[in-house]
């Protein structure tokens, strides 16, 4: 998020709230605001400064550092790499606990994911992922590459057969700086063992400016969000794999590639009102290897083709696939500004909702616009990264609407006098619901959070 959103909201004079008119399926109910002070009566109090200054919790709450960068991997395979992002925890028998987690490296990163035999694609990209085993009591046992030479990995999201789908945000061609080969894939990675599934990009999912995906435990179709970030924005893609649900590796063999189009709304950002529906057609991608045009470019004949800015965070929960829209701006090439959507897409009825439409914020240090990475919380509800300047959240959304604070970083990466705070990301929670998981992008650091979650 700019500075200068921040500027424009903030010379609106608006009251901070966000706008819940709409219902999240099984997972919201009613209509709510934010109060005043941006807490919630329903979420678990004030934040409280960390003597530490790592990470403000409310009372009650604990956190662990498992994992910083630069410090020493316990495989020796190199240092933490940086620019921790999306992440997955999952079950690893006997009460212990693997999390994959991405590092959305660029060329310029300093602290690469360390090139390994049998694990690397690109020697030239310094992006990837690694891999922290806990055991049962929350310590950190083991810590290595997961997958390497990838570029740009945002998000993604875990496969029902346990394995981690990581996404290259970034349409890259080799030649590019000094990367040997094509980029803009999605790669599956195995936390229990990498070279299971070694450094295979899935091309049949596409090639373009992936975030996160999310797969439907029924049918194995896997649904894809794309942020793109000039104008024309990205789609929302499903791909339908040959193998549906066919266990780790599976989606190599292929399957077809769709976009999603809603007839009549070329932009999604047009849509205002929370709780509007919207009948969803599929339509072929014509070159989902973008050989010659990228995916958003191409041709999809009469009717063409729906975008959205800024599409992010991508999950599957109680029968629909959610995903998020973090902001738009007309001056952009947006039809219309928003400060955040969450969408609903019903597969059994081929049917979009606008689920919660987000903002505006005036504060730095309220709720109410820019949602990010965003996962199921136990109890039901949302658990959202926000992404912007000034402070930065993990915010909890309860089944009511109510916006409640959860964690703020506290680690200054600014100056005394012009303070700032690197974003947060990842959020996830253990097969339990004991523990949440977070990242700090900024100086990269993996949290464990436990205390008295609902």
């Amino acid at each position: 998020m700019s500075a200068t959103r921040r500027q424009m909201l903030a010379g609106t004079g608006a009251i901070a709230s966000v706008a819940f008119a709409g219902a999240l399926g099984d997972l919201f109910a009613g209509t709510a605001s934010a109060a005043p002070q941006g807490l919630a009566p329903g979420g678990y109090g004030p934040l409280v400064p960390d003597p530490a200054g790592l990470l403000d919790l409310p009372a009650g709450f604990r956190y662990r550092v498992l994992s910083r960068s630069g410090d020493p991997m316990r495989s020796g395979e190199g240092p933490v790499p940086q620019n921790c992002d999306g992440m997955a925890a999952f079950p690893g028998g006997r009460g212990r606990v693997r999390l994959v987690r991405n590092h959305e490296n660029r060329a310029s990163a300093a602290l690469r994911v360390p090139a390994v035999a049998g694990l690397t694609y690109d020697p030239g990209a310094r992006g990837g992922c690694t891999v922290l085993e806990l055991d049962p009591q929350g310590r950190v046992t083991g810590e290595r590459v997961g997958v390497a030479g990838t570029a740009v990995n945002c998000a993604g999201g875990p496969t029902p057969w346990r394995t981690w789908l990581t996404c290259e945000e970034t349409e890259d061609l080799a030649g590019t700086g000094d990367y040997t080969r094509d980029h803009g894939f999605v790669f599956e990675v195995d936390p229990a063992d990498p070279h299971r599934t070694g450094a295979v990009p899935l091309t049949a999912l596409g090639r373009f400016a992936h975030e996160a995906v999310a797969v439907d435990p029924r049918s194995g179709i896997v649904y894809e969000t794309e942020d793109a970030f000039v104008e024309p924005f990205g789609l929302f893609y499903r791909f339908l794999p040959d193998r549906p649900c066919g266990g780790t590796g599976s989606l190599r063999a292929g399957g077809a590639l769709e976009a999603m189009r809603v007839p009549d709304v070329p932009d999604l950002s047009a849509v205002r009102e929370p709780g509007a529906r919207f009948r969803v057609e599929w339509v072929p991608v014509p070159d989902p290897m973008a050989v010659h045009t990228p995916i958003r470019l191409q041709d999809f004949g009469r009717g063409g083709i729906t975008h959205a800015q800024k599409l992010e965070g991508c999950y599957w929960g109680g029968g629909a696939v959610y995903f998020v829209s973090s902001f738009a701006r007309s001056s952009d090439g947006s039809a219309a500004d928003h400060f955040g959507q969450v969408w609903k897409y019903e597969p059994k009825h081929a049917r979009l909702t606008l689920s919660v439409v987000f903002g505006p914020a005036t504060d730095v240090q309220l709720p109410g616009e820019s949602p990010d990475n965003i996962c199921l919380a136990p109890g039901g509800g949302l658990m959202v990264c926000e992404d912007g300047n000034g402070a930065q959240h993990v915010f909890g959304v309860s089944r009511g609407g109510e916006v409640y604070p959860v964690a703020r970083n506290a680690q200054n990466i600014g100056t005394a006098a012009e303070p700032e705070w690197g974003e947060f990301a990842g959020v996830t929670f253990s097969p339990d619901g004991a523990v949440m998981y977070v990242n700090c992008y900024t100086p990269g650091t993996t949290f464990a959070v436990t205390g008295p979650w609902r």
